[in-house]
């Protein structure tokens, strides 16, 4: 491993370090006695859908997997890991980030929380 190879994957960790604490906050709030299905549902459509930043969490993590996919897939075309994440990014935004959309209809079909 180069020193540059190095110095991007202590990054990386630093940033999954940074992202590990801001979910757990929000794991934090989720667990809140207080919290009603509206808000849980507003939260919920947070996650998938953020009004601030376009896009949301789901969709940013698919388009994080997607581009090591895009990167795979230039280092080895012959090979199967490419394939196996454009499958993982098409989970995180047709299944998981749809499951999170019907379960804040579910729980609050109004829509936002405001």
């Amino acid at each position: 491993m180069t020193g540059r190879s190095r110095t991007r994957l202590n990054r990386v960790r630093g940033s999954l370090g940074i992202a590990q604490l801001a979910l757990q906050q929000i794991q934090d709030d989720l667990g809140a006695d207080d919290i009603d299905a509206h808000e849980l549902a507003a939260i919920l459509r947070e996650l998938q859908e953020d009004i601030d930043v376009p896009g949301g969490l789901f969709p940013a993590l698919a388009q994080l997997v997607s581009t090591a996919a895009r990167r795979a897939e230039q280092i080895e075309p012959d090979r199967d890991a490419s394939c196996y994440l454009h499958e993982a990014a098409a989970l995180l935004t047709d299944n998981a980030g749809q499951r999170m959309n019907w379960a804040a209809r579910a729980l609050h079909p109004q829509g936002d929380f405001t």
